[in-house]
Formats: structure tokens, sequence, C-alpha cells
């Protein structure tokens, strides 16, 4: 569990630097901006390879915390359906970008939702959940902060449709082939 959790800090820490610290954030961004996201990415990195060695760790003694209705994989699905458009959006500005304002943020707490829909396992709620109050919390700070530019293209009506296109397709590639290859469970329809 410790690698878990020292992979959950490390990862949502960096990523919530502009939440609790967003002037040191800014000066490290300014002293060298590609020195700021190579620091920023090992960080990430290391909390990531740290989350799925504990998260695999964590899964092989179960603890169990509740009992999902089988049911639910089918909301699960279609959740993950707005979840991966959205995901895509910033970087494809048009209405959705526009309506949503920050989009990642919606498509994390879809994602970490839907999956707390279907797993009940205490790995699982330690790790959805902590994504989803970290989302929470993001999303409540940014009416706080300055956004900042996200490299993309110019906004535009037809991004949406290819949004909603990239996000099909990725959705259908992560049912039927990434979720097995990267995760090592295989997912049923």
């Amino acid at each position: 569990m410790l690698s878990l959790i020292t992979g959950l800090f490390l990862f949502l820490g960096i990523h919530s630097i502009s939440i609790i610290a967003e002037d040191f954030r800014n000066r490290m961004a300014a002293k060298s901006e590609n020195g700021w996201k190579i620091i920023y990415s090992l960080i990430s990195v290391v909390g990531i390879v740290l989350i799925a060695k504990g998260y695999a760790a964590l899964r092989l003694e179960p603890v169990l915390v509740y009992v999902p209705p089988y049911w639910l994989k089918h909301l699960t699905y279609l959740l993950m359906l707005p979840a991966m458009v959205l995901f895509v959006a910033p970087y494809l500005p048009g209405k959705i970008k526009q309506v949503t304002k920050h989009p990642q943020l919606i498509a994390v707490k879809l994602w970490a939702f839907s999956h707390l829909l279907v797993n009940g396992m205490l790995a699982d709620v330690i790790l959805f959940g902590a994504f989803i109050i970290w989302a929470g919390v993001a999303r409540i700070s940014m009416k706080k902060r300055t956004p900042r530019v996200i490299p993309g293209l110019k906004s535009n009506g037809i991004n949406d449709i290819i949004a909603i296109i990239i996000g099909v397709i990725l959705t259908g590639v992560f049912i039927f082939y990434l979720h097995p290859l990267l995760i090592g469970m295989p997912l049923s329809i």
C-alpha cells in the first residue's frame, strides 16, 4: 500500500503545484520552461510507476469494501465515452471546451467515478477516490487561478467533431485492446 500511496502523492502532488503554490510553479517555469517540464514529467512518471506497482500489489491481497452490481459495467462503458472525448477536448478547442471550461478535469472525474462503479476493492477505492478528490479540488481552485494557455489548435467548430471521433476511437481501442494490455484486465461487453 505504501507504494500506491507514495505514487499518488508524487503524481497528484506534482499536478497540484498550481493549486497550492502557483507562484512557485510560475517562478520555476519562468527560470526554465523546459527544465520545469522535465522535473514535472520525471516526478509524474515515477508516480505512475509507483501507482501501478502499488495498485497491482494491493490487488493481490484484496480487501473488499463493497460489491458493485454487475450491470453497472455497462454504465461504466457509457461514461468512458464522454470521458475520452473530454480528455482530448482541450487540445481541440471548440464548443465542448467552451461549455465545460475544464474538460480534462471532468474527464478525470468521469473516469474515476465510472471505475468506482465497477470496482469495490480497497485498492480501487484508494486509487480512483484519490483522483476524484484531486479533480474536485483542482476544479474549485481553477476559479481563483489565471488560466494558462494550452497548446492546441485554434478554436473551431470542426474541432468538436474531431474530438468526438478521437474519443470514440480511443474508447474502443481501450476497451478492446489497451485496457487488457496495459492494465492486465480484459473487459467484456
